[in-house]
């Protein structure tokens, strides 16, 4: 993939050139796409928004825009005025009809790249490229710290804040940070009271999947927790723990 060039935007807002990742990152600082409306702060998360719309669009499209998040949106707009193909299904409209059609794609579940080795297909061969590391196990993406490696770089990126102990994900409702997204998500939910994870045989419904996985041994009587040294076993390794007590008085 080809690095993206520095080039000048007008009204205060600045394309995003390959040196210019080595700036430090402010609050007033936004990132937007020229090939539809999207902003975000997050540097990474524009690199991986381009991609989305392909490897030719990457290449051929330009660059992202950068400065507060007024210019940057009043430039997408103006960029996305410009656009010639539009997309009938929503509102998103391109320079390139290669993209276009790329995107088409997404409304109509197509899946042009095919796994050789099982039933999965994927949008773009980039995907594809990342998945066939399922099969070969092939982990680029070393650890400078310990052992581990990585199929793909985020994989490693969020393996590195174990060691540095970062916590970039912080949560608006109180003093809590987290080291991955997922982990806020969670905690977001003992604010909102959410319970997305509902049961099939009861009204129950849990913050977490672990917590419904849980819940569904009490209705098919698994118990996969034994006792390594008798007979029983146990629906949760809770109970599994205070039965080894009973052993060791």
């Amino acid at each position: 993939m080809e690095p993206i060039q520095s080039s000048s935007c007008g009204d205060g807002a600045t394309l995003l050139g390959e040196t210019s990742f080595t700036l430090k990152v402010t609050k007033d600082i936004w990132f937007g796409c020229c090939s539809c409306t999207y902003v975000t702060r997050d540097r990474r998360g524009i690199v991986s928004h381009l991609a989305a719309h392909g490897d030719e669009q990457f290449k051929h499209q330009h660059p992202p825009m950068s400065g507060s998040r007024s210019q940057v949106l009043s430039n997408t707009q103006k960029c996305k005025s410009d656009k010639l193909f539009e997309c009938k299904l929503c509102p998103k409209a391109f320079a390139h009809s290669n993209s276009l059609i790329y995107h088409r794609k997404t409304h109509a579940r197509e899946r042009p790249y095919k796994c050789k080795l099982c039933p999965q297909s994927f949008f773009r061969d980039y995907d594809l490229r990342i998945h066939n590391r399922t099969h070969t196990g092939e982990k680029p993406f070393k650890c400078k710290q310990c052992p581990q490696v990585f199929a793909r770089k985020p994989y490693l990126r969020r393996h590195n804040r174990t060691h540095t102990g970062e916590k970039p994900f912080k949560c608006k409702q109180c003093a809590k940070a987290f080291a991955h997204d997922s982990t806020l998500r969670r905690h977001n939910r003992t604010h909102t009271g959410e319970k997305p994870f509902k049961c099939k045989h009861c009204p129950k419904a849990f913050a977490e999947s672990s917590s419904l996985q849980s819940h569904n041994r009490t209705h098919t009587g698994e118990k996969p927790f034994k006792c390594k040294q008798c007979p029983q076993a146990f629906s949760h390794n809770t109970s599994l723990i205070r039965h080894y007590h009973s052993h060791s008085v």
